[in-house]
C-alpha cells in the first residue's frame, strides 16, 4: 500500500516526522526519498518539533556536537566543510542554517553553513567594508527560504590620514537578490556601543530587530525596519543582573537572566516597553546549575542555559502536547560520544530546526 500512495499524500505524512527520521525514510526507496525531499522543502521550518542545541567549540576543533531531543541523545558532526579562520555568529534556525564569521581583523565576511548536509555559501563583500560590526538575522516567513542580514556599526577600513573610525550606517544582504543595500544612516553613540558591547545574537519582533549590550548595566538597542529608526530600551535590573540575554517567546521581545543571588528570570516586553515577569527558573534546577560564567541561547520554541560541554543544562521549551505551556528540563553534559570520552571545554551554543533541503542561497 505505501508504494502506491501519491507523491502528495506522502509528503504531507513525511512532514510530520522528526528530523532525525527523515533520513531513514529517504533510504528505503526512490518513491519515497523524492516525497521526502518534497517534505522539507515544503515544511522546512518544522515548528511542531522542538529545536536542537549546537555546541561548537570556542577554540578550534575538529568537531562540533548536537544535541537531539526527542531521543535526548549526544551526536558529533565534524568541521571539515567549514572554512577555516571563522567563527559562528548566530543561526537561521528556520532553515537549519549556520552563520559564520570570518576572524582576525581583517573586514567582515559572512557564509552560511548546513551542518546537516555539509552545503556552505559564502555572502558577497559588504558595500562598506568593517570589522566587527552587530550582526542580526530576519528569517523571511513570507517567502519560504529566503532570510535577511543585517550589519550594523564597526571600525571602517582606516582612510588616507591612517585612522579607522566607527561606521553610522547599516546594510541588509537580501538572500533572493544576493545583494547587499545600504539601508539607513544610525547615530554615532549607536554604531559605538554596537561595535564594542554587543554579541551577534539578536531577536527580530514586531517589526524591530534587537540587540543587547554585553556590558552592565545591560541595554537593548533596537532598529524599526518600516521607519530605519533607532531606539533604545532599558533591561530590567539590569544593573543586578550577573548575565542576560535576549530570546524570542512566542513573537514577543522576552529578556532572560540571572540575578544576583542565584535567581534566573524571565521577563516579557509588553505595550510601552514595560517588562513583564513571566517565569522564574524551578529551584531544584537553579540549584543545580547556577553558578560559574552562564550563557543563553534562544530560539522560537525554545531557551537554553548552558556553560561548558560537560556540566549539563537547563532548557525552558513549548511543550509537546500543549504549545501554550512551556517546561524546564535538565539535559546532562556531552561526556561520551560514540564511545569515546570528551573533554571540557568551552563552547558556542545555538539552536536550529534541522533542515536536510537544499537551501536556494548556497
Amino acid at each position: 500500500m505505501w508504494s502506491n500512495l501519491p507523491s502528495d499524500l506522502l509528503s504531507n505524512i513525511f512532514s510530520y516526522l522528526p528530523p532525525h527520521s527523515v533520513p531513514r525514510a529517504m533510504a528505503a526507496c526512490r518513491h519515497w526519498r523524492d516525497s521526502a525531499r518534497s517534505a522539507t522543502r515544503r515544511h522546512h521550518h518544522r515548528r511542531r518539533h522542538p529545536p536542537w542545541f549546537v555546541a561548537l567549540p570556542t577554540r578550534k576543533n575538529d568537531s562540533y556536537f548536537i544535541h537531539n531531543p526527542i531521543e535526548n541523545t549526544w551526536h558529533s558532526l565534524d568541521l571539515e566543510h567549514v572554512p577555516s579562520l571563522i567563527k559562528p555568529v548566530s543561526t537561521i534556525g528556520g532553515h537549519g542554517l549556520i552563520l559564520f564569521k570570518t576572524t582576525g581583523g581583517v573586514a567582515i565576511r559572512l557564509s552560511v553553513c548546513n551542518p546537516f548536509t555539509g552545503q556552505v555559501g559564502q555572502l558577497p563583500p559588504l558595500q562598506k567594508p568593517r570589522r566587527n560590526p552587530a550582526v542580526g538575522v530576519i528569517e523571511v516567513s513570507n517567502c519560504p527560504g529566503q532570510f535577511n542580514v543585517y550589519v550594523a556599526g564597526g571600525m571602517s577600513e582606516a582612510g588616507s590620514g591612517g585612522a579607522a573610525s566607527y561606521e553610522p550606517t547599516l546594510e541588509m544582504f537580501d538572500s533572493g537578490s544576493k545583494k547587499w543595500t545600504i539601508v539607513g544612516s544610525m547615530p554615532v553613540e549607536f554604531a559605538v556601543r554596537l561595535t564594542v558591547w554587543t554579541p551577534n545574537e539578536s531577536v527580530y519582533s514586531n517589526g524591530i530587530l534587537y540587540w543587547m549590550t554585553s556590558a552592565r548595566a545591560y541595554s537593548i538597542m533596537g532598529f524599526e525596519i518600516g521607519t530605519n529608526r533607532w531606539m533604545e530600551f532599558s533591561v530590567p535590573m539590569g544593573y543586578m543582573l550577573e548575565f542576560a540575554a535576549i530570546v524570542p517567546r512566542n513573537g514577543q521581545l522576552a529578556v532572560v537572566g540571572g540575578v544576583d543571588g542565584g535567581d534566573v528570570v524571565v521577563w516579557e516586553m509588553g505595550e510601552g516597553g514595560e517588562w513583564n515577569v513571566i517565569e522564574r527558573m524551578p529551584v531544584e534546577l537553579r540549584r543545580r546549575f547556577v553558578g560559574g560564567s552562564i550563557k543563553c541561547v534562544g530560539i522560537e520554541g525554545g531557551v537554553c542555559l548552558y556553560r561548558d560541554m560537560v556540566s549539563g543544562m537547563v532548557t525552558w521549551r513549548r511543550g509537546r502536547n500543549c504549545e501554550d505551556r512551556w517546561e524546564w528540563n535538565w539535559i546532562e553534559g556531552c561526556n561520551w560520544v560514540s564511545g569515546r570520552e570528551l573533554e571540557n571545554y568551552s563552547i558556542k551554543g545555538l539552536f536550529l530546526h534541522p533542515n536536510i533541503a537544499s537551501c536556494p542561497f548556497i
